[in-house]
């Protein structure tokens, strides 16, 4: 049965244990107004569509504060419900946004299942404002675990920080590591974060445009 599709105002929790799948991506559209006219352009065309697979658990839109970026969140049931999407053609949603916004870069997918989490407790818990993220190389099996909860460990004493989650590539090679934080910088003066370690891998500051998911 197809449902309707309803705006989130606020990121989805992270899915719990192994169940399901997330993916990340970023697009770069250049300058603040690319910037805004596809956030538009992706709220019109996932808005104005019913939910397009019952695999697809949410989907939401973070954009840098670069004002030439977009990170793309996507919750999915496994990977099966994602290759049975993609096996429909190429989505019209995307086709439509790209007529809007011609020229956006895509720079990747990064695939992953969550490992964990930390919170800053509920006496120091806030409303999130920026979301850093920061994606790294694991070198070695089985390092991966190690070097997120690093990262991790490291964030979880940073001021201004609500909570911080980390993902494993599910092909092994991949970090990825997104902290929600309470001010402007992202834990840091120049959006560096203060707490991130001295591992390779670019931190990026966005704040939340909006999300959608079925209702």
């Amino acid at each position: 049965m197809t449902k309707p599709t309803q705006r989130l105002t606020t990121p989805p929790a992270p899915l719990a244990g192994d169940a399901g799948l997330t993916f990340f991506s970023t697009w770069r559209v250049g300058t603040p107004e690319r910037q805004q006219a596809a956030v538009d352009a992706i709220a019109r065309a996932w808005e104005s569509r019913p939910w397009p697979h019952e695999g697809l658990l949410s989907y939401s839109v973070y954009e840098g504060v670069d004002g030439s970026t977009l990170m793309h969140h996507s919750q999915w049931r496994d990977e099966q419900a994602h290759q049975d999407f993609f096996a429909q053609g190429r989505d019209e949603r995307i086709a439509e946004i790209d007529a809007a916004v011609p020229g956006v870069e895509r720079l990747g997918l990064t695939k992953t299942g969550h490992h964990r989490s930390v919170t800053a407790g509920a006496s120091r818990a806030g409303v999130p404002r920026v979301y850093t993220t920061v994606e790294l190389d694991a070198p070695g099996a089985g390092s991966g675990k190690a070097l997120a909860d690093e990262v991790l460990s490291a964030w979880a004493g940073a001021s201004g920080l609500v909570a911080a989650h980390a993902y494993l590539g599910t092909d092994g090679g991949r970090v990825f590591v997104y902290g929600e934080w309470e001010d402007g910088n992202g834990g840091g003066e120049d959006g560096d974060g203060e707490a991130v370690p001295a591992v390779e891998g670019a931190v990026r500051r966005y704040r939340f445009a909006f999300g959608v998911g079925p209702r």
